[in-house]
């Protein structure tokens, strides 16, 4: 009889201390959203290819916590968290909390994130993801992301991925470094999937395209007012052009010479809008002859209309009001703008 009470009273003390143990061990999942990427990050360490960064805010996938990390800090065992779907793909993560002694995690906390639910997939499948794995930084209030830059491909034949060195444990479980704070600490995965682009945008540059000059003559240009001028719009590849001038100077030319600019203006229909580089001989034409004044300019043109590069001199005003010069005559003058190369941007298959 003794015996027998004996032995109650150790299964009794033995069934509180394991209900005790259960209640102080709670791991707490927490799923979010799919698969997103932030880039506030900053504090940059790297080692052997591997980034840490501390970075304000959550994992976009999958956040799990462990409550009671005291209970299971020197167990070996691994740890499976619940299904969760990110980015359209359903996953678990993988916690070795003393390392994956097979991965070089000896002394480490070991993370992965393992694809589940592949029956459904075609034959061959395979997902390329941009993976990050996290360790939440409580007295910081920030997040310990880690990475190492590789695309990491899941396929049939691998349907796990991580890093055996997630974190030390020596560094983990440092009260100073802030990870673990009344005995909870959690991780996390940020997964974003990278679907290789199916088009491109080309930007192809074209020299002396179709229809490169335009010609324009001002007439009565003694009797012009003190503002600028422009000429009508001309087309060259998929922009719309046009040139203009103040007949009192403009800039530091003022008012000794005459300007002359090319403005970019919108675009031809169904053309793709984008920055036009525009390179031009603007030429002041001599009428009496082939000793034309040419400058040349090239830029980028911005997608807004209206912006104009060109030159404030040139000419003289006193040898354009020289009569004898052939660049006045009949109080008439005439511009010239042969676009000499401009590009020309397409959306094609990669």
């Amino acid at each position: 009889m003794d015996s027998q009470k004996m032995s109650l009273g150790f299964l009794s003390l033995a069934f509180l201390f394991i209900t005790c143990s259960s209640a102080e061990f709670l791991i707490q999942q927490v799923t979010e959203g799919r698969g997103t990427e932030n880039n506030s990050s900053y504090n940059l360490q790297a080692n052997l290819g591997v980034t840490r960064v501390l970075r304000e805010e959550r994992p976009s996938s999958k956040i799990v916590t462990i409550a009671g990390y005291s209970v299971i800090k020197e167990r070996t065992e691994v740890y499976e968290s619940s299904v969760f779907e990110a980015a359209g793909y359903k996953w678990r993560l993988v916690m070795y909390m003393n390392g994956n002694k097979n991965d070089g995690g000896n002394g480490y906390i070991s993370l992965y994130v393992r694809m589940e639910e592949t029956e459904s997939l075609p034959y061959g499948w395979e997902v390329n993801v941009d993976l990050k794995l996290f360790v939440h930084n409580p007295k910081q209030h920030k997040y310990l992301a880690v990475t190492d830059g590789a695309v990491k491909r899941f396929s049939a034949a691998k349907k796990e991925w991580g890093f055996g060195q997630l974190i030390a444990l020596s560094t983990f479980q440092n009260a100073n470094q802030g990870y673990i704070v009344q005995d909870t600490c959690s991780f996390g995965a940020e997964i974003l999937i990278v679907k290789p682009a199916e088009k491109q945008e080309k930007v192809t540059f074209i020299s002396n395209p179709p229809n490169n000059v335009f010609t324009w003559k001002i007439l009565r240009f003694s009797t012009l007012e003190d503002k600028f001028y422009y000429s009508d719009d001309f087309l060259v590849g998929d922009r719309y052009w046009r040139l203009g001038f103040n007949p009192k100077g403009d800039g530091d030319g003022r008012p000794h010479a005459l300007p002359i600019y090319l403005y970019a203006q919108g675009f031809r229909p169904n053309a793709v809008a984008t920055n036009t580089w525009g390179a031009v001989n603007l030429r002041l034409k001599n009428q009496r002859g082939s000793n034309h004044r040419q400058l040349y300019s090239a830029a980028w043109y911005p997608i807004r209309s209206g912006y104009g590069v060109g030159v404030n001199n040139i000419i003289l005003m006193k040898d354009l009001k020289d009569t004898s010069k052939g660049y006045l005559v009949n109080d008439a003058i005439v511009f010239e703008a042969e676009m000499v190369k401009v590009s020309v941007t397409n959306i094609v298959p990669v």
